[in-house]
C-alpha cells in the first residue's frame, strides 16, 4: 500500500506559527527518512512562504498550510486571505538582499513554485520537491519492501 501523509494546518497570522509549522513539517520529514539537506531546503522554502503571509495578508485573517508527503515529492500549499500580488511580475531580486528575496529564494530551493493570488480573496503558494531519502533508512526500507 503506498504512504501518502497529508497533513492540513489553519493558524493565526503570527510570527510564532513558523516555528511550529517547520517543526510539524521537518518531523514528518524526518520519520519517512527525507535526507537532512532535501529537508532543509523545504523547511526553507516553507519558511518564505508563511513568513510572506504574516508580512504582506491583513491583520486578524488566518492562514493555512497543507502538507502532503507521499513515497516521491513533497507538495506545500500555502494559503491566505490577503489582498494577493501580482504574479507576473518578472523582478529579480538579489539572493543576498536583505528583504524581497522570498520568492526568488522558493525557485532556488524546490523544484517548482506556483502562485495564484485573486485581489481580495488571497494567495495560494505550490511548493513541489522530489524527495531525497537516508540510505537504509527503517521506514523507507520497509515502504520499499512492500511495493
Amino acid at each position: 500500500m503506498p504512504l501518502e501523509l497529508n497533513v492540513t494546518l489553519s493558524l493565526p497570522r503570527d510570527e510564532v506559527t513558523v516555528p511550529v509549522v517547520r517543526h510539524l513539517c521537518s518531523s514528518a520529514m524526518q520519520e519517512l527518512g527525507v535526507a537532512a539537506g532535501c529537508r532543509g531546503d523545504i523547511l526553507l522554502a516553507l519558511t518564505e512562504a508563511c513568513t510572506n503571509v504574516i508580512d504582506h495578508s491583513a491583520d486578524g485573517h488566518q492562514y493555512e498550510v497543507q502538507l502532503l508527503l507521499d513515497e516521491q515529492r513533497c507538495t506545500i500549499q500555502v494559503k491566505d486571505e490577503g489582498a494577493g500580488f501580482d504574479t507576473t511580475s518578472d523582478r529579480v531580486v538579489d539572493l543576498t538582499a536583505e528583504e524581497g528575496r522570498g520568492i526568488s529564494l522558493m525557485h532556488a530551493l524546490v523544484d517548482r513554485v506556483s502562485f495564484v493570488s485573486e485581489p481580495c480573496e488571497g494567495t495560494i503558494v505550490n511548493l513541489y520537491k522530489e524527495l531525497e531519502f537516508v540510505d537504509d533508512h527503517p521506514v523507507r526500507e520497509r515502504l520499499l519492501n512492500q511495493s
